[in-house]
């Protein structure tokens, strides 16, 4: 046994202190800084391929139109995507980059959101500094955040809405929180579970003012984490990947700075655009809305139809026990509309998402997804069958420098979910590529944050009232309106 070794010196697992710097050596994680993104592969050499080939595999009638096809997960509920998408908002922002550049060090890309899942697309500064997101006066003033049931007046069905100025905008943390319905409901379904905590809290201890929105804010934060690791996680990377992370640390997300690497950013994260449906069903008996249609995806506008409040117990797994509507299977195939963006104007290739991700990953030097995948461990079989689905697919790219994006979609397709069970399940979730870099990120920047559930108290329990996605979107939620 080692000195060390033992009674209350046994060496933790799953901390920040212990992963492992091996590959890297801590030199090569010296600049990053939190407020710009950076590698997780640095020692990888950049891939490349034409951009007239990108061009090809992302077109509408390419190999990648999905058409109107309409293939469901089993397991993976439609808000999660929605989720994500609210999850990407609270870290990361980049609006300096195109793909039309080269981005050789992500380290000069300024990240306009903190690397931190601390909702400040929510609470925005604060009460101080943001004063008109909050109630003023009483008990409740500068603790609760306002919505569109507070301002008399507003346009549209404003009791089921977010706080919106006279030019129909919304006043909230993060204005991408506008940019279609369901995102819109997510941001109001949380600033109401606050308001619920609030009131919780004030019932219980008495908090009032200040003291009630700080420890407000931490357990509707805490409790938003918990449910990102053990709902979104979970469900999106598998369950088996999440308790090794967890319990043995991370082997490539490392250093004690949090930041987003472009891996991730660019590539893995991107994994949701295979997984939206085109047509999305928000209320009991309603009709499936088109995602880009007039009733789900104006956006930056009041909430004017009622087909448009969103019912969570339709879109999440909640105590009801819906049929809940599912994702689309993760595979290498995307929505038709989203080859042809309706709100882009351009080119054929600047409207196709599928063309735009994949121009990135050239821009921002990305190495290649078998590249990767060899580095992380995968035997030599996963990834050649891995490469020949996408050989089959888009032709022959070589088995050398295959767009990150594309190996993680192709990977998810013929590898799929971890399952506890020691199965794989193809087209439910991502591969172990995929799962890897999005876990060990998001659990890695709660693991770098002393104030988050997992930098602050791993022994943390979230109520049972507030202990799942489901439960936390729903608690607050009032009478919908009838359609």
């Amino acid at each position: 046994m080692a000195d060390n070794d033992h009674h209350g010196m046994m060496e933790l697992e799953g901390l920040n202190p212990y992963c492992s710097m091996s590959l890297y050596g801590e030199e090569s994680l010296g600049g990053i800084r939190e407020d710009r993104f950076g590698r997780m592969f640095s020692h990888l050499p950049p891939a490349y391929t034409r951009p007239d080939i990108l061009a090809a595999i992302g077109a509408v009638g390419g190999p990648m139109d999905g058409k109107s096809d309409d293939d469901r997960t089993e397991t993976v509920p439609v808000g999660l995507i929605f989720f994500g998408q609210f999850v990407d908002h609270d870290i990361t922002l980049d609006a300096s980059t195109t793909f039309n550049s080269v981005i050789d060090d992500p380290g000069g890309v300024e990240n306009l959101r903190t690397p931190t899942l601390d909702l400040d697309c929510i609470y925005g500064l604060g009460p101080e500094a943001q004063p008109y997101l909050f109630a003023q006066g009483g008990a409740f003033g500068g603790a609760k955040l306002l919505t569109g049931a507070d301002n008399p007046g507003q346009a549209g069905l404003a009791d089921h809405d977010l706080l919106r100025s006279p030019n129909g905008r919304a006043i909230i943390g993060d204005p991408r929180n506008d940019e279609n319905r369901v995102i819109s409901q997510i941001q109001l379904a949380i600033i109401r579970f606050h308001n619920h905590v609030c009131d919780v809290l004030n019932a219980e201890h008495g908090y009032e003012g200040h003291d009630l929105y700080e420890e407000a804010r931490r357990e509707v934060t805490w409790h938003y984490q918990y449910a990102l690791v053990n709902d979104f996680l979970t469900a999106i990377c598998g369950t088996p990947v999440v308790r090794r992370i967890l319990g043995c640390g991370r082997q490539f997300y490392c250093g004690s700075v949090p930041y987003i690497p472009v891996e991730f950013s660019v590539a893995a994260y991107r994994f949701g655009h295979s997984m939206i449906p085109m047509k999305v069903q928000t209320r009991k008996g309603g009709p499936r809305l088109e995602l880009f249609g007039a009733t789900l995806g104006g956006g930056f506008d009041p909430v004017s139809d009622a087909k448009a409040v969103v019912d969570w117990h339709e879109l999440l797994f909640t105590s009801e026990g819906r049929q809940v509507e599912r994702a689309q299977k993760l595979d290498l195939k995307l929505a038709g509309d989203l080859l042809n963006l309706p709100f882009v104007t351009g080119s054929a290739a600047e409207k196709s998402l599928a063309t735009r991700n994949l121009l990135r990953g050239n821009a921002f030097l990305l190495p290649g997804g078998e590249k990767i995948a060899a580095d992380i461990g995968c035997e030599s079989k996963q990834i050649d069958k891995v490469v020949k689905r996408i050989a089959k697919a888009n032709g022959d790219l070589g088995k050398d420098g295959i767009p990150l994006w594309l190996y993680l979609l192709a990977e998810a397709e013929v590898i799929g979910r971890a399952e506890a069970n020691g199965s794989d399940k193809e087209g439910e979730a991502l591969g172990p590529v995929g799962a890897t870099i999005v876990a060990e990120v998001l659990i890695g920047l709660l693991e770098l944050d002393d104030r988050s559930y997992l930098g602050a108290n791993r022994n943390w329990i979230p109520r049972d009232e507030w202990n799942t996605l489901g439960k936390l979107v729903t608690v607050a939620q009032p009478t919908l309106p009838s359609i």
